[in-house]
């Protein structure tokens, strides 16, 4: 049967393993994508805070845009300053304490258009005034693929990486003193090295290992696939100027079945699958340039959040108590500046 929700996913339970860990959830989403309206409540909260009490210690966490929310009139480049605007209220909620301890969306990744180039500026400058204490910097999807299959950005432009007019746009993310998450499939990964390099000073955070592709027409095809991306990912994380994400491995596109199990996976089966990947990039960025992510809500659609943590930890039990500190907190907090 396919992903039937919480009720599906309460189908494995498992107590929470180490539980005293501290945790910075760097990467997760909030949209409000109700087919019919219901009377006001904090449900998007609500929802979100139940995956962090479900017994880990979180303390924090990173929003990061969705293309969700945006402002439904004006310039087509300032609608996504709705979202950061959207988010900064949840924030503020999520800053009394009435949910829990965890401060939710303590950092804010928003979007904005970098093929503008310059002209981006008045956009970031929005963003900021939108969020003056949570704006971190910006996301900007690059995934791109030829086959139809597989899903490209929303522009379905090849190459942004490369292209001047980006590049230009970055150059005032980066002195701005602002991030860019990158989000972009494994094959495309040479083109971020080009990137890094060409802007020393922009931080970069890769998201999602790299994105590893396990459907269409890279299914079953593992044996090509993964030497790719060990060799690109070894060649990014050559580039001190950028960070890598642990995790987003939960979805359909990495060619695993979990989200059709009648029972969903357990946590000892999930972190045996993770683990090659997971090693391979940490041995590659080390601690301090890892972090630890949970992609809810889309990853959900695989296994539970205490299970996906759960998994996490038993997979970093060969590694320090040190480098798990940064792996599971630090690192998150400090390049994305988060202050309770």
């Amino acid at each position: 049967m396919p992903y039937g929700g919480n009720d599906w996913l309460a189908l494995t339970e498992e107590p929470t393993l180490e539980p005293e860990i501290p945790i910075c959830d760097p990467h997760h989403h909030l949209w409000d994508r109700r087919p019919e309206r219901i009377p006001y409540q904090n449900y998007l909260l609500a929802e979100l805070y139940a995956d962090l009490n479900s017994g880990h210690n979180v303390r924090s966490t990173v929003f990061v845009e969705t293309n969700a929310m945006y402002r439904p009139d004006g310039p087509e480049e300032m609608r996504p300053v709705g979202e950061v605007e959207f988010v900064q209220g949840m924030a503020a909620a999520a800053a009394t304490g009435l949910y829990g301890e965890a401060k939710a969306a303590a950092a804010i990744v928003g979007h904005a258009n970098l093929n503008l180039g310059e002209k981006v500026a008045p956009v970031l400058e929005a963003l900021q005034a939108a969020s003056p204490n949570r704006f971190r910097g910006i996301r900007h999807g690059l995934t791109w693929d030829s086959h139809p299959d597989i899903p490209s950005n929303r522009w379905n432009l090849e190459s942004q990486l490369a292209d001047e007019n980006f590049r230009n746009g970055a150059k005032v993310l980066a002195r701005m003193g602002l991030s860019f998450d990158a989000w972009m499939y494994f094959h495309q990964l040479p083109e971020l090295v080009e990137f890094a390099q060409a802007i020393p000073d922009l931080t970069i955070i890769l998201n999602h290992i790299g994105g590893v592709l396990g459907t269409g027409p890279y299914a079953n095809r593992d044996q090509e696939v993964l030497p790719v991306w060990r060799n690109n990912l070894a060649a990014v994380a050559k580039c001190p100027n950028v960070v890598v994400k642990l995790g987003g491995i939960g979805q359909r596109r990495t060619g695993y079945d979990w989200y059709a199990r009648d029972k969903p996976i357990g946590s000892e089966e999930l972190a045996g699958l993770m683990s090659p990947y997971m090693n391979y990039a940490i041995e590659q960025f080390g601690a301090d340039r890892g972090m630890i992510e949970s992609n809810f809500p889309p990853d959900k659609v695989g296994h539970s959040y205490n299970i996906l943590y759960n998994a996490f930890k038993r997979l970093t039990k060969r590694y320090s108590a040190t480098e798990r500190a940064a792996m599971f907190q630090g690192t998150a907090e400090r390049v994305y500046r988060v202050v309770y």
